[in-house]
């Protein structure tokens, strides 16, 4: 597939999205991926890597490896979504402690926006699709009553983290961040990055590495021989994964996290109008539809980048 300099200029935006969209509990960059138009060709491109490939690379040079693995398209998203997660990791910290109502409204506009356009990709509703569907939104609904889990700041358990988390991050609809948080990582992921510890971003790289090219072949094959099961799952997933990211909620009981802070353990969804403080919600609201416009935007600059290659 040949590309210009815009079109990988473009690229990298769609990258930086996706790093955006990452740093957020509860929202996924597979979801940018998708709604992009990205999607099936970042899954296609990490799912061609193979041991051969050290063999090929021998015999039949460095440039043929890197056409097999779409190395410029991968150079561009993850160089764009290193960008973001390097630019705005302090950002998006500052928001969820300051500003959580505007935050989580946006990207709740933006997570329906998803569902609906991953829902009309969906060709055929037969039995098996709303099976998928039903249990993707169960198991996601699951994940967001799970507790938190005061997990351990070590190199093997962030390269624990890293490997699953990643799985979650290219997932549309189950958001890595917020498996962080299950596993007790994600402040310890962000304090690195913020702090640039370089030997702990390493490591947890390097599991995000290894978690990602073993299940980017998997989801290959499930888009290749169940497309329409596996778009009601994921559709599931966004979901069920929706009352996590509401903007008004209760906390119901605090936790000590492992720096002795006092910290929300669980949280009951409430509405604006028996929220407990002012609940913004002009603004709340104005944010949701900013969020949901943007979702096809990001889907007109994916078709119209598609049509020009």
């Amino acid at each position: 597939m040949k590309r210009n300099f815009i079109d990988y200029c473009i690229l990298i935006f769609k990258g930086m999205a996706m790093g955006a969209a990452d740093l957020v509990p509860g929202v996924s960059g597979g979801t940018i991926a998708f709604i992009t138009g990205i999607y099936e060709e970042l899954i296609g491109s990490l799912g061609s890597f193979r041991f051969s490939l050290f063999k090929d690379l021998k015999t039949k040079g460095l440039q043929n490896v890197w056409n097999t693995i779409n190395g410029n398209f991968l150079l561009a998203i993850f160089g764009g979504v290193s960008i973001s997660l390097t630019a705005l990791s302090r950002v998006v910290a500052w928001l969820i402690d300051e500003k959580p109502i505007a935050l989580w409204s946006f990207f709740f506009g933006l997570v329906v926006a998803s569902i609906v356009f991953v829902f009309k990709k969906i060709d055929q509703w037969q039995f098996k699709t709303i099976l998928s569907f039903t249990v993707g939104t169960a198991v996601a609904y699951m994940l967001t009553t799970w507790g938190v889990y005061d997990g351990s700041s070590g190199l093997f358990y962030l390269f624990l983290s890293g490997a699953i988390a990643i799985c979650a991050m290219i997932l549309p609809g189950i958001s890595g961040a917020f498996i962080l948080i299950i596993l007790g990582s994600y402040h310890t992921i962000l304090d690195a990055v913020n702090s640039k510890d370089l030997l702990k971003i390493f490591v947890f790289s390097l599991g995000a590495i290894v978690g990602i090219l073993s299940f980017s072949k998997l989801l290959k094959w499930l888009f290749n021989n169940y497309k329409n099961a596996t778009l009601a799952v994921l559709t599931g997933f966004m979901t069920g994964a929706l009352v996590k990211i509401w903007p008004w909620k209760t906390v119901l009981s605090y936790r000590i996290n492992s720096d002795g802070i006092q910290v929300p353990f669980s949280e009951k969804v409430v509405l604006p109008t028996t929220y407990n403080g002012d609940p913004n919600t002009a603004e709340a609201f104005s944010l949701m539809a900013l969020g949901f416009v943007l979702i096809f935007i990001l889907e007109r600059i994916g078709t119209k980048s598609k049509s020009c290659v």
